[in-house]
């Protein structure tokens, strides 16, 4: 497993780490808590320091902590997130931030989640939602600054909207914060254009979601595939969606000349050719994927003749709406 530094903080996280809302048994169906126990004990067997949570992942806080109290020889980087107050996702233009992190509701939400999964503090506590309109505005700058003081947390981030990039740059640019989750894939490659720049440029560290597409990049979905009752992912790959997917994907193989079961690989190397990208986060399900995806962290980066092709195959669209 290969390392880098979380922006300015001094610490170092695995590049694969460990995406755990599959794990939680809400949104995702097919999870088993034993499966899942394997999956994480498995992962920190094999490098990786860095599991990303949240408190809407039904129960992956307490799957998390479970794991990480078990492993407590071994430093296990856990960031979690705070759900905004007013349950709306993702925050819109215009909403006043005491409406969803008001400075009484951090601190609320970071106690529920410290008692759901046994830690006595988290590494990393995002915002769930973001507004660069909230930069300079409300009490959560001195609340955060608060339970940076009394050690419940070490940083401070925020999960940028769905393919908004530049939602954060504001507060990127402000210094207020130290790490920002953002969607980056192959196919959603506009943080590249000025975030990740911007990151750089202020030490902030980047942590990268949906780098598979929920699945759109590993070259198992086609045309009518569909998922098991109540799981969200029927909404996301709902009418022809699936058939989008797989003639992008079928593109993006023939450009590349791999394997259609390459595709996942390549994905992944996609986002790790960037330098500022701190760590990935996959979500992984099983032991399978555990060994599939950190196997990845092997330092052969893509050659610049590959990303070139790649940068062809941005795709624009947000399947969320």
């Amino acid at each position: 497993m290969r390392y880098r530094e979380l922006g300015r903080s001094g610490l170092s996280v695995s590049e694969i780490g460990y995406g755990a809302w599959g794990i939680g048994e809400s949104s995702w169906v097919g999870a088993t808590e034993d499966e899942s126990v394997r999956a994480l004990h498995r992962a920190i067997d094999l490098g990786v320091n860095f599991i990303d949570t949240a408190r809407g992942y039904g129960e992956s806080e307490r799957i998390v902590g479970r794991v990480v109290r078990e492993r407590a020889d071994d430093e296990v980087l856990v960031a979690t997130k705070v759900p905004p107050k007013n349950r709306v996702w993702p925050a819109p233009d215009g909403l006043d931030p005491a409406e969803s992190f008001p400075g009484e509701h951090i601190r609320k939400s970071l106690e529920t989640s410290l008692s759901s999964s046994g830690l006595d503090h988290f590494d990393v506590l995002q915002f769930h939602v973001w507004s660069d309109d909230w930069v300079g505005r409300g009490d959560w700058l001195e609340t955060i600054a608060e339970l940076k003081q009394e050690g419940k947390i070490r940083l401070f981030g925020v999960s940028i909207n769905d393919h908004q990039p530049d939602n954060a740059l504001a507060l990127v640019r402000s210094g207020a914060v130290d790490t920002v989750q953002v969607i980056y894939n192959l196919f959603d490659q506009a943080p590249a254009d000025a975030l990740l720049p911007a990151c750089e440029e202020h030490g902030v560290g980047v942590i990268v979601r949906v780098a598979l597409d929920e699945g759109g990049l590993t070259g198992r979905i086609t045309a009518g595939t569909t998922f098991p009752e109540g799981d969200w992912r029927n909404r996301y790959f709902r009418d022809d969606r699936p058939a989008q997917v797989e003639q992008r994907v079928a593109a993006i193989v023939a450009d590349l000349g791999i394997a259609p079961d390459e595709i996942a690989e390549h994905a992944l190397r996609f986002v790790l050719s960037s330098p500022a990208v701190s760590t990935v986060i996959p979500g992984m399900r099983s032991v399978r994927n555990v060994e599939r995806n950190t196997a990845l962290s092997d330092g052969r980066p893509l050659t610049a003749d590959q990303l070139a092709v790649l940068a062809k195959h941005r795709w624009e669209r947000n399947f969320y709406s």
